[in-house]
């Protein structure tokens, strides 16, 4: 396996090219505001998010108020409700104190979110029969049918869309069990429930699988997953610039730096001078080292353990068809940046074009971006 990338990776690398390509499309087709790139030509507008503010949060509001309990019970994650309030979203309005509803305070979504939602609402499908098209049906069947395999064996309540990372941009997830206490870190709950039937959409199935392996990964490990897939893996013993770091993981300079305060303090790296030019350089520790190996060891491991449950056969098919779009994971040896073209008019235009997507998506309370923009 040493010269393959590990599963996650290649659901990583996939998850971030469906979602960059549904963003792109939903920033074209609605009157938006940046924070570094101005307003859309259209006016002013909502503050620009990515798909998992869809996924986690707008997707459960409908035309009733509804309370926050109610809409993270139905997305199976929290989302940042001060940020989809903020930036034109969603209103608090004052509604009962029940004991379900403590803060006393109902969401409804503003004029402008419904609008949003509008949008927002076809598009995985639309994507999803793009990608039919543009990879070969029979291909996305194959995939999405192993992967649908894996989910209904796993049973897990999962959300359908990559949590926003927490403190120490780790993956969290509250898991409930009948039989015992909730445990985000529990490997085998019960079947879905009715109220809860599972998304059998590409985007849904792919970020269910890639939690259920970031949860594995990361319990009882000082390092979460998407710093270990995405910092210390470009890292060297003599140390790289650090302005260099995000270009070669796929992920944005404000993830990198969530990641280095983290990596710092624990004794990962070490920065200093750039010997060779202006700026800053990092270097892996001893620990470093360590953890960079332990990374590597431990995504083999875990892809080995999934062989056994779920079966050789299946995590072939999804393992092959996700290599057949991955490719080697560049622009030009990559069929996924195929779809990655941004519109004239879209900030992906105007900043410079990746390299390669995340090793695992920097999904942060920014706006939910995948590469965390």
């Amino acid at each position: 396996m040493e010269n393959r990338f590990p599963l996650s990776t290649l659901l990583s690398q996939t998850l971030a090219a469906f979602i960059i390509e549904f963003d792109n499309e939903f920033e074209h087709r609605i009157p938006h505001r940046t924070s570094d790139h101005g307003i859309s030509s259209r006016g002013d507008g909502l503050w620009l998010v990515s798909m998992a503010m869809w996924e986690n949060c707008m997707r459960h509001i409908g035309d009733k108020d509804i309370t926050k309990a109610q809409v993270e019970a139905l997305a199976r994650t929290p989302t940042n409700w001060d940020g989809m309030r903020r930036w034109g979203y969603i209103q608090l309005i004052e509604g009962d104190r029940s004991p379900a509803n403590r803060t006393g305070l109902m969401i409804r979504a503003t004029a402008a979110g419904k609008r949003a939602q509008s949008i927002w609402r076809p598009l995985a499908a639309e994507i999803s029969e793009r990608w039919a098209i543009r990879f070969g049906t029979d291909l996305i069947r194959r995939l999405s049918d192993a992967l649908q395999q894996m989910d209904q064996k796993m049973a897990l309540p999962l959300p359908d869309c990559l949590p926003i990372l927490k403190y120490g941009l780790f993956t969290r997830v509250k898991v409930h069990r009948p039989d015992q206490s909730p445990d985000h870190r529990s490997a085998h709950p019960p079947v879905h429930s009715p109220a809860h039937a599972p998304d059998p959409s590409l985007p849904a199935l792919l970020s269910k699988i890639l939690l259920a392996f970031a949860l594995q990964y990361e319990r009882h490990n000082e390092l979460s997953v998407a710093i270990s897939a995405n910092v210390p893996r470009v890292l060297t013993e003599g140390g790289i610039p650090l302005r260099d770091i995000g270009r070669l993981a796929g992920v944005s300079k404000e993830s990198v730096a969530m990641a280095m305060g983290v990596l710092k303090k624990g004794g990962w790296v070490i920065e200093g001078p750039n010997t060779s030019g202006r700026g800053k350089a990092v270097e892996l520790t001893d620990k470093g080292l360590a953890a960079q190996e332990f990374y590597a060891q431990r995504m083999a491991d875990i892809e080995r353990h999934w062989e056994k449950i779920f079966g050789a056969d299946t995590i072939g098919v999804v393992r092959s068809s996700l290599e057949t779009l991955v490719g080697n994971g560049s622009p030009d040896g990559s069929p996924l940046f195929r779809g990655l073209t941004p519109y004239p008019d879209g900030w992906r235009s105007k900043v410079p074009k990746p390299e390669t997507l995340p090793h695992f998506p920097m999904v942060l309370h920014r706006g939910g971006f995948p590469d965390g923009s």
